[in-house]
């Protein structure tokens, strides 16, 4: 295991490579679609963003509420699938990982290529499980979008493997691959 810290600096991004497992502590913005798609209409009219994206992590989830005495609730990844339209554009501006599940497009996989980002994957269904390494959750934006709304989280040692790196070397692919060999 890998422990990195929040911010997700080029440098840190460089030494990744795809299939590494990692323990990620610091913070982390929660975004699911709805909330990229303001995202891009506020770059659209030239507003700020909601947080300042460069050297942080995007996490694709939308956070269940909390129980009495609990910090969040569930907060399980989503698909990433879902916002590769918007992704390349944040990529551009500084983002530097995103943490969901799935594979990513290939303009999405490009601009992490071009622009020194990497892809980390989470496990489905392990919300629960999840939401035990997260320490604090903020608000920060949109939260007439309830669950997808931007919340930053602090997460100590969140578990995630490296899917895709910096340099497109892509943990779906290679292990297909290796699958079709047995």
């Amino acid at each position: 295991m890998i422990k990195i810290s929040t911010p997700l600096t080029k440098d840190i991004v460089k030494m990744l490579t795809a299939g590494d497992r990692v323990l990620i502590s610091g913070y982390l913005y929660t975004a699911r679609d709805a909330a990229h798609r303001r995202i891009t209409e506020a770059l659209a009219r030239g507003e700020e963003l909601p947080f300042d994206i460069k050297d942080q992590i995007i996490y694709y989830a939308g956070p269940a509420p909390a129980k009495p005495g609990d910090v969040i609730g569930s907060c399980g990844p989503t698909t990433s699938g879902r916002v590769d339209i918007y992704t390349p554009r944040l990529i551009e501006l500084g983002l530097s990982g995103m943490l969901g599940k799935g594979e990513r497009s290939d303009a999405v996989v490009q601009a992490m290529k071009a622009h020194t980002a990497v892809y980390f994957a989470a496990v489905g269904g392990a919300g629960a499980l999840i939401a035990q390494c997260v320490t604090a959750a903020e608000p920060v934006a949109y939260a007439d979008l309830g669950a997808e709304a931007i919340v930053r989280l602090t997460v100590r040692d969140l578990p995630a493997v490296v899917v895709i790196d910096s340099n497109g070397g892509n943990a779906y692919v290679d292990g297909k691959a290796e699958y079709r060999k047995i």
